[in-house]
């Protein structure tokens, strides 16, 4: 016998909210599901799986096209991976540049703090820092 999921339930066993259940179901990247006599969504073991891969690929960062593509890459599992292997390395490209901009940015916050004087804020190298963006080490290029 297979087991039948309401949204409610499907929503449940996979962490993903009902709402996003039905907006992934609105762009096709969850096939809509039969409906029971009474006009409920009934969904499968297969389609939790698909919610699982979905939502831990959202984790991950993915963009909802990449995980398009990395489900139609899943549907058909005879073919090379080098597609996959593209995507998980285009946006590791990405990751490590939101990274590096990240750390630029951690630098300037722990400089403007390190700076604070804690007097008055007519003196606070927080505030002047953030009044003028040609301050900012990550803006100027390295100037202080």
């Amino acid at each position: 016998m297979t087991d039948i999921f309401t949204i409610g339930d499907a929503a449940r066993e996979s962490g993903v909210k009902v709402p996003t259940i039905r907006y992934y179901e609105e762009i096709g990247l969850l096939p809509p599901p039969p409906r029971t006599e009474g006009g409920r969504r009934a969904y499968g073991a297969e389609d939790l799986r698909r919610l699982a891969f979905i939502r831990h690929a959202r984790e991950l960062g993915f963009e909802i096209e990449a995980i398009r593509t990395l489900l139609q890459l899943q549907d058909d599992p005879a073919q090379p991976c080098a597609a996959a292997d593209a995507i998980a390395r285009d946006h590791l490209v990405t990751v490590e540049r939101r990274i590096a901009s990240l750390t630029a940015l951690r630098a300037e916050l722990q400089r403007m703090v390190e700076g604070c004087s804690h007097g008055h804020v007519a003196t606070c190298r927080v505030i002047e820092i953030l009044a003028d963006h040609g301050a900012c080490v990550h803006h100027a290029g390295g100037r202080a």
